[in-house]
């Protein structure tokens, strides 16, 4: 039953295709004057991904609630997250371009979400190379809150043109939120002083993988085969 919040979050990462598929299929479609659906057919894709955003809430529920939390759960929740969001930014991109629609704006924002998201992937990698998994804390949570709302708006604006532009300040304030939780996520837990603790097993075996890992990442380089 524990690993209910992690298939929840692998069908979140599935979700991300559909909603990419759905969002480029609605995009042709409403470009077609011919036609009668027209704005409406981005109702699909806006559905997809606020599924998606529920089954975020529901993992977490589940998992709080039930003590249903796992080392690799909190490894794999984040990832989804991010894959969803950044997904979800890169195809608004491509159709406000296509739109003509603030095309400049979008791109600022989404390479400053971009390059964040890679500091955090690559300073959580860092963490687990030294046994240490990073915890979601309030400042991350309401960030992520702001850019999801920030999301959906954007996705609403290409059937509702009259919610821009309060879409871009929504993810212009979410932006600002996410690099505020880095410098915080840094200072208090990727630099802070390790306190001594015991590891749950759960823990230790995602340790152990990582240094496995890691171990043969080593014999491969110090191989002949390498060499060559």
């Amino acid at each position: 039953m524990k690993h209910i919040p992690n298939i929840l979050t692998s069908l979140r990462i599935v979700l991300t295709g559909v909603f990419a598929w759905q969002f480029f299929v609605a995009l042709e479609v409403a470009a077609n004057p011919a036609n009668s659906v027209g704005d409406y057919a981005f109702w699909l894709p806006i559905g997809i991904y606020a599924v998606a955003f529920l089954t975020d809430v529901l993992d977490g529920f589940l998992a709080r609630t039930f003590h249903w939390i796992t080392p690799v759960g909190k490894m794999l929740d984040p990832i989804a997250d991010k894959l969803m969001g950044v997904t979800a930014l890169a195809c608004i991109l491509l159709g406000k371009i296509f739109r003509q629609e603030n095309a400049a704006a979008y791109i600022v924002l989404i390479a400053l979400v971009v390059l964040k998201e890679l500091l955090m992937l690559i300073g959580g990698a860092w963490m687990l190379t030294r046994h240490r998994v990073a915890y979601a804390d309030w400042f991350g949570k309401s960030a992520t809150g702001v850019f999801t709302a920030g999301v959906i708006l954007t996705l609403l604006s290409f059937a509702l043109p009259w919610i821009e532009p309060w879409n871009l300040v929504a993810i212009a304030v979410s932006t600002a939120m996410s690099y505020i939780a880095l410098v915080h996520y840094a200072r208090t837990q990727m630099f802070a002083k390790q306190e001594d603790r015991e590891y749950t097993e759960d823990e230790q075996k995602l340790f152990a993988k990582v240094d496995r890992f890691l171990g043969r990442a080593k014999n491969e380089q110090d191989s002949p085969a390498a060499e060559k």
